[in-house]
């Protein structure tokens, strides 16, 4: 006898208790840590808000956050897919182990990984010392260097998004095109980047909300000099220090704000272009 619609919609737990588990999840782990940030800030008048977060230096730390997170977050876009692509299109000894480094920043603190990079990019370091000697070029302690520790955060965002999308890409149409006389370029211009564009713009922007609230890998290569490289979670540890919770809260709102209107447009673009690329648009 054939099971119900119904019957067969609650093998798992049905909808009612699923979804206040998933509700009470979503409270505690997502919901109340954000409206403690409002309750907080509502301590300030909007006036005293407005002029928490629009002080001149305040202003510059985002500026500098948002500016390397976005540069970064390009980096990232042109390097991952070409891990992915290396990974998914090729066999080579050593795939097995690249393949779980490339989540090494996911596991390291963040903290190891800023003073590694640190030691690496100051004017003694490895890196930094051929790059000073050589193009007289300073990474540590410079916006260059906290873009360096972006990239570094950043780029198992856009591998883990494009690798699956590679993973099932049916290669028939490619076959197809070349059979049709396109080019390697065309193929990939026409067939291959369209499919994968939906997944590139969700690695980038992942990247890009993730770079811009990264305190532990940047506080040390950054060199926190203010209105340089004073990044914006470094503005927000000092208000904490001083006992200034309100003010704290006004600057991660504001943040918060910014992150969400990233990930908002994210959406939207992921749905433009998997319309477009479906021929739906």
């Amino acid at each position: 006898m054939k099971l119900s619609k119904r019957a067969r919609r609650s093998v798992i737990p049905g909808f009612g208790l699923s979804f206040g588990i998933m509700i009470a999840i979503l409270s505690l782990v997502v919901l109340i840590p954000l409206c403690s940030l409002v309750i907080y800030t509502a301590q300030l008048s909007p006036s005293d808000f407005f002029r928490t977060v629009t002080q001149p230096r305040v202003l510059s730390s985002y500026y500098v956050s948002i500016s390397t997170a976005f540069v970064a977050s390009l980096i990232n876009a042109g390097m991952g897919l070409v891990l992915a692509w290396v990974l998914v299109r090729y066999n080579f000894p050593g795939k097995r182990f690249i393949d779980g480094v490339i989540e090494l920043p996911f596991a390291l603190p963040t903290a190891v990984a800023g003073i590694s990079l640190t030691h690496l990019t100051t004017t003694n370091g490895w890196v930094g010392q051929f790059f000073y000697e050589h193009f007289g070029l300073k990474i540590a302690y410079t916006r260059v260097g906290i873009t360096v520790a972006l990239v570094f955060i950043g780029i198992p965002f856009v591998v883990r998004s494009v690798q699956p999308v590679l993973e099932k890409l049916d290669q028939q149409y490619e076959e197809a095109a070349m059979i049709l006389g396109a080019s390697r370029g065309t193929i990939f211009r026409k067939v291959i980047f369209p499919e994968i564009l939906p997944a590139l713009i969700s690695g980038f922007t992942l990247a890009f909300a993730r770079s811009i609230g990264e305190y532990g890998s940047v506080v040390f290569i950054a060199g926190n000099t203010p209105y340089e490289t004073e990044i914006a979670p470094l503005m927000i540890m000092a208000q904490l220090q001083e006992f200034d919770y309100a003010s704290a809260t006004s600057i991660a709102l504001v943040m918060l704000a910014i992150a969400f209107i990233i990930l908002s447009v994210n959406a939207f673009l992921q749905s433009r272009v998997s319309k477009r690329v479906s021929g739906l648009a």
